[in-house]
């Protein structure tokens, strides 16, 4: 029942959606302004940023970006009314095909420790807990 759905890359036109989206998904917090984040990725390897869509409506993304060591995921989000429909799956399979054709071979995520659902998902995808520490400064 997916065959309305589409893996398209990020158009600027699709802002407002987007952010509707990652707000709905809770991906925003305070200290990151989802629309400076966009900007930000327009202007480093924009053709690893993806949305999915639904007969024309946005209802997936993910953003990824490569230092020619690892890969990054961010901003994996499925609306809440599209979830358990493969759509997730067939984003990330978009995110790692275009990782892998740069010659990445590891990808790195994110997830909050309270966000068990979205850990097993990408436990279902093949992902594991590194038993790293993930650490952070903002500057």
């Amino acid at each position: 029942m997916t065959d309305s759905y589409q893996i398209r890359p990020f158009q600027r036109s699709d802002t407002p959606a987007v952010i509707e989206l990652w707000k709905r998904c809770h991906l925003t917090v305070p200290w990151n302004d989802p629309q400076s984040d966009i900007e930000m990725k327009l202007k480093v390897q924009p053709e690893l940023f993806f949305v999915g869509t639904l007969s024309g409506r946005v209802v997936a993304s993910a953003m990824a970006g490569y230092d020619g060591h690892r890969g990054w995921v961010y901003y994996l989000a499925v609306t809440p009314d599209c979830r358990k429909r493969g759509f997730g799956r067939k984003i990330m399979d978009a995110v790692e095909q275009a990782l892998g054709s740069l010659g990445c071979r590891k990808i790195n995520l994110q997830v909050r420790h309270t966000n068990r659902s979205v850990i097993q998902f990408y436990q279902r995808l093949g992902f594991s807990d590194d038993q790293v520490m993930g650490l952070g400064k903002r500057i």
